[in-house]
């Protein structure tokens, strides 16, 4: 067994717990939104379509905000498809994910979903095929309180009041070359910094985000960032990224270190917005959007050739085993520990497409295992994340080298007096021993402490056994000022303590 221990205080505070970090994204891609959101028919589909067991684990889930529509989908999107009487809207070849997109979903209907859901909307405008005007066009319909012909349009639509979106994404992925409308960092800053100045003419509260790079593999990364934020620094709030994780050639170790990446990831996009804004002798500070982000097997889906055009299709659907849920409770982790700048972060995506809620049209949905750790984490940090030192041994992995066997980030609500540990043992034979001084927290107690784990570590959640990996709970007790606990390999741990009563 090996021995680890972590050392908290609460003065040493990061940041507050932002609560935008627990956000997800919702694309017209595959079956998230038409038999995973909407499925009119299905038993427990409501007046508006939307199916009830699905709106039910979103809340459970703890979502706070979402992405839409897009994503890749939104470089070709025309949002007046999706307005105005169903049976009007036309049906269009969707290039992206190469299928057909029926508009019988759309802006009003997604926001409604969303009031239904309590979670906020985060909107991406088409900055590929699109530009200025029409992102003007849609801010008008969806927030101008009304008098103008795109706002009383809206009403006539049924929604009397503005949607009142205030986040929004200028465009997605521009500098990909599969991306509709893809572009150089000079032609995409130029159009960001456009596109920015006019929204915020109408409207100049907005929160704007900037596309960054699509990934820290991008050739361009770093450049890009630079550039871009060269030309639309003053103009925007944000800048974005985005990064996936797999096991690659079998490469278990590495992949359970995914989080090692996200850290330098984050510290790297923060050191260029700086160094920039140093270099235009700004005190603004641009924090970062992290608006996509998961476990994604994107071999499997790269080696599929989709031919047929589709509604719906079945996309990039992975069932998720336990390491997966681990690899993602320590992604959480990772984006606490960075929450004075991470301002924002959208899991991809909510149901069905690579997602924590699987849906079969007419019958039931349910949590996959990487559904478990998102929902404890958005449950149980609240109020101020803590620095953490962390004293853990080490493994070796072929992509990262040395990383340390335990990594975590904990949560102190100075209003209830609960602290939350979240701590993950990514080592795959040997259990941890664990010891968290408690000195400084006065008399608490274990009010309540969860594991996620399966000495299977390809167990898996399905329709035929849904409940097949849930979180179990962690033995966790503290004596002489220490919290004890014993953490078996591969999993995620989240112990919660209260002050004494």
């Amino acid at each position: 067994m090996l021995n680890a221990s972590l050392a908290l205080n609460p003065d040493y505070v990061i940041a507050p717990v932002r609560r935008r970090l627990f956000g997800s994204f919702v694309e017209h891609m595959g079956r998230c939104v038409y038999t995973g959101i909407y499925e009119p028919g299905h038993p427990t589909a409501d007046e508006d379509g939307f199916r009830g067991d699905v709106l039910e684990l979103t809340r459970e889930l703890g979502v706070e905000l979402v992405r839409y529509p897009g994503g890749n989908f939104v470089s070709g999107y025309r949002w007046e498809d999706g307005i105005g009487p169903v049976s009007q809207r036309p049906v269009r070849r969707e290039l992206a994910w190469h299928s057909l997109e029926t508009n019988e979903v759309g802006v009003d209907e997604f926001v409604r979903w969303a009031r239904k859901a309590d979670v906020e909307v985060m909107y991406a405008v088409n900055l590929g095929t699109r530009g200025v005007a029409e992102a003007l066009d849609v801010h008008e319909y969806m927030n101008h309180e009304g008098g103008t012909h795109l706002s009383d349009l809206r009403r006539a639509n049924g929604s009397e009041e503005p949607h009142g979106v205030k986040l929004w994404c200028l465009g997605n992925e521009l500098d990909g070359p599969w991306q509709l409308g893809h572009k150089t960092a000079h032609e995409y800053g130029r159009l960001a910094a456009e596109t920015a100045r006019a929204l915020r003419q109408a409207e100049p509260d907005l929160e704007l985000v900037a596309c960054g790079s699509s990934g820290s593999s991008m050739p361009t990364f770093g450049e890009w960032e630079s550039t871009v934020l060269e030309l639309a620094y003053d103009e925007v709030d944000h800048i974005s990224l985005h990064a996936y994780y797999e096991v690659i050639d079998g490469d278990v170790d590495s992949f359970l270190a995914s989080a090692t990446d996200m850290d330098h990831f984050i510290d790297s996009v923060v050191a260029t917005a700086d160094a920039v804004g140093a270099k235009l002798k700004s005190s603004k500070k641009i924090n970062l959007s992290f608006d996509e982000w998961n476990v994604w097997y994107m071999k499997r889906f790269q080696a599929e050739r989709r031919t047929e055009w589709e509604v719906a299709p079945r996309v990039i659907e992975d069932q998720y085993d336990v390491t997966d849920a681990v690899v993602v409770g320590n992604l959480l982790i990772s984006l606490l520990r960075h929450s004075d700048r991470v301002a924002v972060a959208c899991q991809a995506q909510l149901v069905n497409v690579i997602a924590p809620i699987r849906s079969e049209p007419g019958g039931s949905a349910w949590r996959q295992t990487t559904f478990h750790p998102f929902a404890l984490t958005s449950r149980l940090a609240r109020g101020r994340v803590l620095r953490v030192e962390t004293s853990s041994p080490t493994y070796e992995t072929k992509r990262f080298g040395a990383v340390p066997v335990v990594d975590a980030v904990a949560t102190h609500d100075e209003e209830s007096g609960d602290t939350v540990v979240f701590v993950v043992n990514r080592h795959r034979a040997e259990p941890v021993d664990l010891r968290v001084g408690l000195a400084a927290f006065g008399d608490v107690e274990v009010a309540e402490a969860w594991l996620v784990h399966d000495p299977d570590g390809s167990a898996t959640n399905t329709e035929a056994d849904p409940d097949r990996v849930v979180p179990r709970p962690q033995e966790a007790t503290i004596a002489d000022g220490e919290l004890h606990a014993v953490l078996p390999p591969v999993s995620w741990t989240a112990v919660r303590l209260s002050p004494r009563s």
